[in-house]
């Protein structure tokens, strides 16, 4: 890639940053023109010629998305304060603009979601992000000696498209337990890629770190362990929905050139900070590589 190709994806970059961070105010395309440093006049072809959809396409699925996450991840919030989150003046267009683009209302995607619609939904959002092709540098990557962790674990095995009722189930479950992100971390281990040629292969164990008793409450809860060694580390800020790069990173171009070897356990990732208690572009994960 070259130096002008680098700068132009910063500014793009900029703009996604920019869009994420201010998801509640006035995204017009002056502010965000000025943040690309890019003529107003031309900006909105620019976004559009990189993205492959609109800045105003862009910024309706971003709130989209947190709004879907919130109704599917957290009780606590009401339809009516999510749709105006999203930009809706009432719930009412709010709920007819997500029926449009999920087949359900708001109401009934939080008690059931249908997982399938709300992926092709946001098809265009992912492939979007991934214009940007995130790099890696081996000044990234750190390596750690890694105590063991004791977890209990919520097994997902098969089509990675209903990966999305096992989150939510897990999440019930160590709500339940008092098992709270801020005093217990989360790991996801992966067993599989991401995108296997068969989707009934897919696997990946849901983990939450604890040394207490396990307490099943009708789910299929195992008790395991992370164990520990060095690991090779690399952190990833934002859009941390796919960690796939990373992972490939660690294998494909870190491992051959660094002179270690891979140990006899799965690729796994810790999760720092979660969407949507923060901005998609603040959610933080550390992903592992363990090494003999």
């Amino acid at each position: 890639m070259t130096a002008a190709l680098q700068t132009y994806h910063a500014r793009m970059q900029r703009v996604l940053d920019h869009i994420d961070q201010h998801l509640d105010d006035d995204l017009d395309l002056d502010a965000l023109s000025s943040v690309a440093a890019f003529s107003k006049f031309h900006f909105h072809r620019q976004f559009t010629a990189t993205f492959g959809l609109s800045v105003h396409r862009y910024i309706q699925l971003a709130r989209m998305k947190r709004a879907s996450y919130r109704l599917a991840y957290s009780d606590a919030e009401s339809v009516t304060d999510i749709a105006m989150d999203a930009g809706y003046d009432a719930p009412d267009a709010f709920a007819r603009a997500f029926r449009q683009r999920f087949g359900q209302s708001p109401s009934s995607f939080r008690n059931s979601p249908d997982w399938e619609p709300w992926l092709v939904a946001f098809g265009p959002l992912d492939n979007a992000r991934s214009k940007l092709v995130r790099t890696f540098t081996p000044d990234d990557v750190t390596i750690r000696n890694v105590p063991p962790t004791r977890v209990a674990i919520m097994e997902h095995r098969g089509d990675p498209a209903t990966l999305g009722d096992t989150i939510r189930r897990f999440i019930a479950w160590r709500k339940a337990g008092g098992l709270h992100p801020r005093t217990n971390p989360t790991f996801n281990v992966w067993r599989s890629e991401r995108r296997p040629a068969s989707p009934s292969t897919y696997s990946t164990d849901l983990c939450v770190g604890t040394d207490q008793p396990i307490e099943a409450n009708g789910e299929d809860i195992k008790a395991g362990e992370i164990p520990g060694g060095r690991c090779a580390v690399l952190r990833v800020v934002g859009y941390t929905d796919n960690l796939e790069p990373a992972a490939l990173y660690l294998y494909r171009d870190w491992l051959p050139a660094s002179g270690e070897e891979a140990r006899d356990f799965p690729i796994y990732c810790q999760r720092l900070s979660f969407f949507p208690d923060v901005g998609e572009h603040e959610a933080t994960a550390d992903v592992f590589l363990p090494l003999k």
